[in-house]
This record gives C-alpha cells, sequence and structure tokens, in this order.
C-alpha cells in the first residue's frame, strides 16, 4: 500500500518512519539523492555520508547514472512509470562483496497526490550468491536473476511449484533454495526420483507398506511422504510418474491423506509441494501419458531454470565456485585460453557436465593451473569412450556352471539377481544386500 504523507512533512519525521520497518530502509528523493536511512540499514551495509548527497544507484551499484540508464531494471523508474510500489530484484555493492538483493520501492504522496519521496526497503537474497561462495545457487546473470526474482517471490508462498529444464541445469539445488527460502526451512526436504520406478516400487517409497504387505516386507516403513510432514516433498522428473500412479499421486495432493501399502488406515500429511521436470508435460497431456488434473495441481508457480548456455555470462563464476567445492583446501586457476575453450562449448549436460570436466582437470593436472591442453582432454574422453563403446562387441558373461547361452552384460547380470531371488526365496532386501546394490537398484535392474 503506499504511503500518504501530510502536505509538508518533517524530514525528521520521516527518518522516524524508517526505524518502524523490520528491514533495512533508506528515504530517498525523486532525483536518487538518499536522505535517510535506518539502523537495520546500518547494521547490513553500513553508515552512509548523507551529508555528501550521494545518490542510491552510486551507493547501491557504484553507477555514476540511475540502474535504467546502465541496462538494468530500476525500482524508481518503475514506479515512477506505474505510480505504485514496485519490487526488482538487484545485485548490490556491500562490505562482503556484491550480494542479491530483493529491493522493493513505495512512492510517498501528499494529500493532493503529489509525488514526494521513496522509502526503499532492501531485504538480502541469504539463499543464493553474486560471487564465489557456499551459497545454494550463484550466478549474476539476467536469466539466473529473472530466476532467481521468482524463487525469491514463491519461498514466502506454499504454492506448489513446477521447475523446468534441462538435465544438469540445477533443479535440485533451486528447490533447495526454495525449500530454505520457505517458513518450512526448519523441517525437512524430502527427494523422490521418479525415474525408473516401478508402480508399486513408486507407491511404497511414496507412501510406505506396512510389515507383510509383501514379499520381503519384514517391518513397517515410514513413507517418504509421511516424512515431509512439515517441510517439502520434491518429486523429480514428475514426467516419469507411471500413469496409473498419477490418479493416488492427485489425491494425496487434493485431500493430504493417503493410505501406506498393505494398510486399511489413511494418515494425514501436510507439505509443500515440489516437483521438477526435462520433458514436456503439456505435450504428454496431449499425447494422454500426463493427467491433465494432475498436470494443473503441481503447475500452480512454473520456473525455468535456464541451461548454461543461456547464462554463460556466469561461466567463470561457476567454474571459481566448482573448483573452491572440488579443492577447499588446494587453489585451482584457468589459464585464459583454457577458459576460451569452455566459452566455446555447449555444455549439453549443463551445471553437471561442467562439474564433471573440471573435477577431471583437476586430476589430470599436474599443478594448480589448469592449460588449454587439460581441458581439450578433458572434452574428448567422453567423445572417446562413447566410440569405443559403439565399436566394441557386446560383452559376454557366462552366468552358471549350467550351459546357458552366453548372453549380453544386462541379460547375464537379470539371470544373475534371479538366480539369487530363487536361492533366498524371493527375499529382496537379502538379496540386495548380497548383490551389493540398494533396494530401489534392485526393483530397477529387474524391471
Amino acid at each position: 500500500m503506499d504511503i500518504i504523507a501530510s502536505d509538508s512533512p518533517s524530514l525528521e519525521g520521516l527518518t522516524s518512519m524508517l526505524e518502524g520497518y523490520d528491514c533495512p530502509a533508506i528515504l530517498v528523493s525523486v532525483d536518487y539523492q538518499i536522505l535517510a536511512i535506518n539502523q537495520y540499514y546500518r547494521e547490513e551495509f553500513g553508515e552512509v555520508l548523507l551529508q555528501a548527497k550521494p545518490r542510491c544507484f552510486e551507493v547501491s551499484h557504484g553507477y555514476n547514472v540511475p540502474c535504467d540508464v546502465a541496462g538494468e531494471d530500476c525500482p524508481l523508474a518503475a514506479t515512477l512509470d506505474s505510480g505504485r510500489k514496485e519490487r526488482v530484484l538487484h545485485i548490490h555493492q556491500t562490505p562482503r562483496g556484491k550480494e542479491h538483493v530483493d529491493v522493493e520501492m513505495v512512492p510517498i504522496h501528499d494529500s493532493q497526490g503529489k509525488l514526494l519521496f521513496f522509502v526503499e526497503l532492501l531485504r538480502a537474497v541469504a539463499i543464493a550468491s553474486a560471487e564465489t561462495g557456499s551459497k545454494t545457487l550463484v550466478g549474476s546473470s539476467k536469466p539466473f536473476n529473472l530466476m532467481l526474482e521468482k524463487v525469491t517471490r514463491v519461498s514466502q508462498s506454499d504454492a506448489s511449484v513446477l521447475l523446468l529444464g534441462e538435465s544438469g541445469s540445477g533443479k535440485e539445488l533451486v528447490a533447495h533454495a526454495i525449500h530454505q527460502g520457505s517458513d518450512r526451512a526448519k523441517n525437512s526436504l524430502v527427494t523422490l526420483e521418479c525415474a525408473g520406478l516401478t508402480d508399486s516400487l513408486f507407491e511404497s517409497e511414496l507412501f510406505g507398506h506396512v510389515k507383510g504387505a509383501y514379499t520381503g516386507a519384514y517391518s513397517n516403513r515410514t513413507g517418504l511422504v509421511e516424512l515431509a510432514n512439515g517441510g517439502t516433498l520434491f518429486l523429480d522428473e514428475i514426467g516419469d510418474v507411471p500413469l496409473s500412479m498419477q490418479v493416488k499421486l492427485l489425491r494425496l495432493i487434493e485431500t493430504g491423506s493417503f493410505r501406506p501399502v498393505g494398510s486399511s488406515s489413511a494418515k494425514h500429511t501436510s507439505f509443500r509441494l515440489i516437483c521438477a521436470t526435462h520433458k514436456n508435460l503439456a505435450q504428454m497431456v496431449k499425447d494422454g501419458v500426463f493427467r491433465q488434473d494432475l498436470y494443473y495441481r503441481i503447475n500452480v508457480f512454473p520456473i525455468y531454470v535456464p541451461s548454461l548456455r543461456e547464462r554463460r555470462d556466469d561461466l567463470a563464476l561457476l567454474i571459481s565456485t566448482l573448483l573452491k567445492r572440488i579443492s577447499p583446501r588446494k587453489e585451482y586457476h584457468l589459464t585464459d585460453s583454457a577458459f576460451h575453450v569452455l566459452k566455446q562449448y555447449d555444455f549439453p549436460g549443463n551445471i553437471r557436465e561442467l562439474s564433471n570436466i573440471l573435477n577431471r582437470a583437476t586430476i589430470l593436472t599436474d599443478t594448480n593451473v589448469i592449460e588449454r591442453s587439460t581441458i581439450e582432454e578433458c572434452l574428448i574422453i567422453d567423445q572417446e569412450l562413447n566410440q569405443q563403446i559403439a565399436a566394441q562387441p557386446t560383452e559376454c558373461v557366462n552366468v552358471n556352471d549350467t550351459k546357458r547361452e552366453w548372453v549380453d552384460l544386462k541379460t547375464a547380470e537379470y539371470l544373475y539377481l534371479s538366480d539369487l531371488l530363487s536361492f533366498y526365496n524371493h527375499d529382496k532386501v537379502k538379496v540386495a544386500e548380497v548383490a551389493g546394490i540398494s533396494l530401489r537398484s534392485l526393483y530397477r535392474k529387474l524391471q
């Protein structure tokens, strides 16, 4: 709501008004001059020498022209155009370096409607970093900032979020950031990877099961929806949920009730839902492989997560951040020519692929300087491996001592696991333990 001031408000009165806000706040004139700051601003961003008549864009960005003239969105200019409160995500210069700040500009009018001042409210975005750091999300490019602005807004609500974007672009990190910025952050974020799950395994993972529900269910198991109670449930690759299970998922979302496998008693849960996919769900609805009602339930607030190709301006920052995460003790650097090679690369695997490349580079280099030749060697590793696999005849294994035919590796693995199942009377928990794999992997390999 816009503020209506008296016809001749005193500067002292307006300055006192700033102390009523629970966040950093400044009073700005219509010509960008900072007239007053509150105590929260001093604590967060430092003192401002008001006698020098500083302007907001000089203090916040180090510019000598307004933000919109410098090529950025300007909340003051936006408020002048609309005549009402506006909100913009900015990268501000702070005593700690560059930081993402959510800026809200509130106009102050007199009783006749004349614009007198602006109150600028600044809230630091703790889930992201504009410089190399340990925050969940890192970036400063325009596509990244557009995404982050939506993340910041939706985090404060309980709306269901659908994250769209290519594999490896960081959708899971965005889900974690939304959870961390929400009121549910003190509770758990529970993740279910939906890809490759059969109907029965999906239902058991999501809803849990009771003892004796099926062979191998030797005890009760709490489902993920129950573990997510009070927190956030993240369904990754929602497009891979079996069609037969989509109606049960829909009922869960609509009512908050579910029934563990093998149980006759319903349970209730309350969670914030975040889904992610790299697939075109709208087209899947048209093709009849994804329920339309479920699509509209999960697509309350869609956020597009840009690919690495779309945010090349963040490449240097991402490389620096990833290298620090890969090697916290030893500091690595790329030569200019090595960086140029990466800048020309398309990264079909996005940030996940970039992380793999840098991991290889730190292993292959003999110093802390990563040369162009090292990066080029890292880039061709996958190409050579794929060519070798394509050219190599299918490997074979003799499954057991019987005169079974030689088969390819996948079939051999399947038959091996089948033999184990027969030997252990279809005790899947025991078979997974003997085979050295997870129960989920066992189900997937037996498909």
